[in-house]
């Protein structure tokens, strides 16, 4: 194309682009929706109806951004507009034309960018329809592709209804020249009802040529409630009348009746009535809608509600009902099936579980999944909990018989937090984190049950957010200390180790022990670092005493998950005990469940590097929760603490008693030292060394005591 060919056409552009009467963001609720079911289907935070002018793209309709425009010349869209199909930009950072724009470099810092073009009917690009990430992606798929085009299609539409609806507030003239092109079939007629404009849309719809029907009567096709609606316009000498947007029934030429959308207004131009109508056959519109619906509001691979689904119907259940029942899902050992059978096998896992969550509840019951192994489910007018419990209880039930997938044996189970409404919240926001709550609350009391909330729950969080604000203060203001608590050899009860437990000294609340912090410090940003510190401390204190002449003390230090997050785990210790001048086996590093059920690489590696080097990894807590067996063998575990739970109740408890055998008879047989926790008296005390235990701890032997006072008990 020739530089004046190409000036012209852009000229030619930009006046089609002024017809459409844009030059200011649309707040409209059709242009909202529709981005808004962009950002679903695609899963990205930021979409955007842009028109590229002269100088600069304007957002139309935006999500996601707080701007309304920029310049065209750091414009993506301005580059999609010439493109014949869709324009992909799969990560902004490989890409020579993009990765120094500013908009990349800056803010909204663009790393992918999909847009199409958004053309007029006479073929130019108005702009685009375009979806973007902070992150990249691999491309589109054809499916993808597909989506893009009818998201784009369903947004001219609306477009070009507006453009008409323009030219025909601006005179009688203008809106027939510009309907003549119009892929919307567009009717005129006089005050008697008698047809004076068919463009060819209308006849490609209907069937009649405009010398068959101009002049006949409106009745031919418009039922006569609309007919007479008409009439009843006229009558009223108005300028000029919008008669709104309806859903009705036409005939066609050959009899047919067609659904169509039917766009109406009267105005009076020199004295005369004139009616307008747009006609849209809505039939492959409403199923492409219906498609794209489904598609942004169902997870792709259970067919249940999706996250999005869920809010909208939890929040017409909350305006149209007095009463309800939100339940949250979370499966326990999902992470093991997952990474033992890989993702086909956790997919049909979760597929087979969608199915027992929708089977087990009643018709009009919403079940949703929120994500990864989270479901929800919406009971609407439910208010008994007993009831509600019963539900609960079946459902993970019927969760823990899924016993194979694909031939493969798998354990499985679920978790699940129940909230009432209105009695524990009224918004959805209050009423999902209640739900939320009560679901840590089933996990932290051994998984494979349900809890209801209570309102302790919601002040326990509440206390867990305040402290998280003061952990930083704690941190620098050295108000952390650790206790030491005794660990001794049955046989002879020597003092062999101690327990490194962490105190705060917190300055209002007085001395806190970690049940009242943990929480909120394990969750937050300073649990690496209070970490370092914890066993950089342990360390240097166990060296001391070890130098003073206590030769084989041993000391037991818990640690973070956030620990291992960082891959730094290893080499961390690895530096510690050089700088303390500490033997690998003078440390032993306590894990707990949580930890055992993050299983991965991340985890295991630097366990297992430091076990190499002699350092002792001790389980504990072991017995209370969902571990299995494979643990033992796959983790480099060196000893088991029993929890104190089943050594407080072993004496009066058979089943408690078994469960200690059991565990002593599982150290023997997996070759691991055994130690008893919470050990309280003589009774115990005989108990553990009649089964075979030759460790304990407890407050028989010692409470937790700060450094100085443990010293003594070693007789420093």
């Amino acid at each position: 194309m020739s530089p004046n060919s190409s000036d012209m056409a852009e000229t030619r552009r930009l006046a089609i682009l002024d017809e459409y009467g844009i030059d200011a963001p649309l707040n409209e609720e059709t242009f909202n929706r529709l981005i808004n079911l962009t950002a679903n289907i695609f899963n990205v935070p930021i979409v955007l109806i842009s028109l590229v002018e002269s100088e600069r793209q304007l957002f139309a309709a935006s999500l996601g951004t707080a701007s309304c425009e920029t310049s065209r010349d750091i414009s993506f869209c301005a580059y999609a507009i010439r493109q014949d199909d869709i324009m992909v930009i799969a990560d902004t950072h490989e890409d020579p034309l993009f990765r120094d724009n500013p908009l990349v470099t800056g803010d909204p810092h663009i790393r992918f960018y999909a847009g199409i073009p958004l053309l007029s009917p006479s073929g130019y690009a108005l702009g685009t329809l375009c979806i973007i990430d902070r992150k990249p992606h691999s491309g589109l798929s054809a499916a993808d592709r597909r989506n893009m085009k009818d998201l784009a299609a369903l947004v001219m539409d609306k477009l070009e209804m507006r453009r008409l609806e323009l030219a025909r507030s601006a005179s009688q003239n203008r809106f027939e020249n510009i309907a003549q092109t119009s892929p919307d079939a567009i009717i005129c007629s006089n005050e008697q009802g008698l047809v004076t404009f068919w463009n060819q849309a209308a006849r490609k719809m209907l069937g009649y040529t405009s010398e068959e029907i101009v002049g006949c009567d409106l009745s031919l096709i418009l039922p006569d409630a609309i007919i007479d609606e008409m009439h009843q316009m006229a009558g009223t000498r108005e300028e000029r009348i919008e008669a709104g947007t309806m859903e009705l029934m036409v005939k066609s030429k050959d009899g047919l009746f067609l659904p169509v959308e039917l766009s109406g207004s009267m105005w009076v131009e020199n004295q005369q009535v004139s009616f307008g109508a747009i006609l849209r056959n809505i039939t492959s519109r409403r199923h492409n809608e219906e498609r794209l619906f489904r598609l942004a509001h169902m997870d792709h691979l259970t067919g249940l509600a999706n996250r999005t689904l869920l809010s909208n119907s939890l929040e017409q259940v909350l305006r149209d009902e007095k009463a309800a029942t939100i339940m949250l899902v979370d499966l326990d050992g999902f992470k093991d099936v997952n990474d033992s059978l890989g993702h086909a096998g956790g997919d049909a896992v979760l597929v087979s579980v969608a199915e027992r969550l929708r089977t087990g509840v009643r018709t009009g019951d919403i079940v949703a999944r929120m994500g990864g192994d989270e479901f929800a489910l919406v009971l609407p007018t439910m208010n008994d909990p007993r009831r509600a419990a019963e539900i609960a209880d079946a459902l993970i039930d019927n969760i823990a018989k899924i016993t194979s997938v694909e031939g493969q044996q798998i354990s499985i189970g679920a978790s699940i937090g129940i909230v009432l409404y209105p009695l524990h919240g009224i918004t959805i926001q209050e009423l999902l984190t209640s739900a939320d709550l009560a679901l840590y609350q089933a996990k932290a009391e051994g998984r494979n049950c349900r809890r209801f909330f209570t309102s302790e729950l919601r002040a326990l969080s509440q206390a867990k957010r305040s402290y998280q604000s003061q952990l930083a203060r704690a941190y620098a203001e050295q108000e952390f200390e650790l206790y030491y608590q005794p660990q001794v050899r049955l046989s002879d009860n020597a003092i062999i180790g101690a327990e490194a437990l962490l105190r705060w000294h917190h300055p209002e609340k007085g001395l806190l022990g970690p049940g009242a912090f943990l929480a909120a410090l394990d969750s937050g940003p300073w649990a690496e670092r209070v970490g370092e510190w914890v066993i950089r401390t342990a360390c240097r204190q166990a060296a001391a005493w070890r130098n003073a002449g206590v030769t084989d003390f041993r000391i037991g230090v818990n640690l973070f998950s956030v620990q291992f997050k960082t891959g730094n785990l290893a080499h961390q210790v690895h530096s510690i005990l050089a700088e303390c001048g500490l033997a690998p086996e003078a440390l032993e590093l306590e894990i707990t469940e949580n930890i055992i059920l993050s299983y991965d690489e991340n985890m295991l590696r630097p366990l297992n590097e430091l076990r190499e080097e002699g350092v002792g990894i001790a389980f504990d807590d072991y017995g209370t929760g969902y571990a299995s067996l494979s643990m033992l063998k796959n983790y480099p575990v060196t000893r088991l603490k029993i929890d104190q739970t089943f050594v407080r109740a072993m004496c009066n408890s058979p089943s408690d008693a078994a469960i200690v055998r059991a565990i002593l008879y599982l150290g023997a047989s997996f070759k691991l030292e055994v130690i008893a926790e919470g050990v309280e008296s003589i009774e115990q005390y005989e108990s553990l060394k009649r089964k075979g235990c030759k460790e304990a701890q407890g407050f028989l032997f010692g409470k937790p005591m700060p450094a100085d006072e443990f010293a003594l008990c070693l007789g420093l």
